[in-house]
């Protein structure tokens, strides 16, 4: 599996039940530094298709975006991204800290 995108807190909710350890962008459709970011996401998502990789568009999806900042206490930001297991945010950053390495190594 590849990368999917989600729209809905029900969605995610879901996913959050259900997988054990996932990747989650928050992505800007309209940003340069995040049409950058998402490339890395992407690159990610295509490297490893045995981690499951989710994202949103912000503009498309902002009570999605705004549940997910509640949720974990992370204040939002996008470009976004979050390493999550066993429902826990056990890494995110943001911005041109988010490279296909970065969340290589934060997934181990």
């Amino acid at each position: 599996m590849a990368k999917q995108l989600i729209q809905s807190e029900e969605e995610f909710k879901r996913i959050a039940e259900q997988e054990g350890t996932f990747v989650f962008f928050k992505h800007s459709i309209t940003c340069p530094i995040s049409q950058a970011a998402f490339h890395e996401f992407d690159a990610f998502a295509n490297q490893h298709e045995d981690v499951r990789a989710y994202y949103l568009q912000v503009q498309d999806a902002r009570p999605l975006s705004n549940f997910i900042a509640e949720t974990y206490g992370v204040k939002h930001e996008s470009p976004q991204v979050f390493v999550i297991q066993n429902g826990e945010v056990k890494w995110h950053t943001s911005h041109s800290q988010i490279t296909e390495a970065a969340i290589e190594q934060h997934l181990s």
